[in-house]
């Protein structure tokens, strides 16, 4: 969830690794993971990431984060990352990433509970259900030991095709949208009414995992021109995490 590139999860291999998953406690394991977002993001999707330091993908947020990685234990690198920004790392530099794509004044009352997860990527050869679930697993740890209460983050979708797709599966999540009290509204808003809304077009897996999970769609997605996604603002109350997904990613995390 920022801007998240989920379409760099979509295709699984079926290949096993030995994988383990915590955050980053080092500079080295940090750079690691930019290092890995910006060879996915800019090399395979075609973002345009400003950066001082070539072939790395860093901003203003990356120092307030804390990044959680997914480490092949026999290779020694990292192959998954999301970041992390408390409510009190939001409070220090001024904002959640996700307010540059969206106005979450509605939200203003969650603040002091409430994570920014974002920057989630997979390293192409270990595109699997288990390194994912292992992502979440780390992240249901976080959560449930730092006793926050809220997930907040920006879903991806690719708008390769101009945003036909995206507009379409926007249209047919209405189950999943959130209370008015949660909405929220892009500052860039993709220009449903230009677009079509009716074509057959597949969810990205983790988006599907995170509605299954028990996550809100806040409002109208967000066009984010320099990752050239729609941006779906997701919302994750814990206590609506379902049972079942809560036991087993705590098992993956322990």
């Amino acid at each position: 969830m920022t801007t998240t590139s989920l379409n760099c999860l979509q295709h699984a291999k079926p290949v096993r690794h030995k994988l383990s998953v915590g955050l980053a406690h080092s500079e080295r394991e940090i750079l690691e993971a930019q290092k890995l977002r910006y060879r996915i993001f800019a090399g395979e999707l075609g973002a345009n990431l400003p950066t001082r330091t070539p072939g790395v993908d860093q901003d203003i947020y990356d120092t307030y984060c804390e990044h959680l990685v997914v480490r092949d234990e026999n290779s020694g690198a990292v192959v998954g990352t999301y970041r992390i920004l408390s409510p009190e790392n939001a409070r220090q530099i001024g904002s959640y990433y996700s307010e540059n794509e969206f106005d979450l004044t509605r939200l203003q009352h969650l603040r002091p509970r409430m994570v920014e997860i974002g920057r989630s990527c997979v390293h192409a050869d270990y595109r699997t259900g288990s390194t994912i679930t292992l992502l979440w697993a780390g992240l249901a740890k976080y959560m449930l030991e730092n006793r926050y209460d809220y997930l907040i983050g920006c879903a991806s979708i690719s708008m390769a095709d101009g945003g036909h797709a995206a507009a379409s599966l926007f249209n047919r999540l209405g189950e999943n949208m959130s209370p008015i009290e949660y909405r929220v509204f892009p500052r860039c808003p993709l220009p449903l009414a230009a677009l079509k809304n009716d074509l057959p077009a597949e969810l990205p897996p983790l988006i599907k995992g995170y509605l299954r999970a028990g996550a809100y769609v806040c409002g109208d997605p967000a066009w984010d021109p320099d990752f050239n996604t729609a941006d779906l603002p997701i919302l994750m109350p814990m206590s609506r995490l379902d049972g079942r997904y809560a036991k087993h990613f705590m098992g993956k995390a322990d």
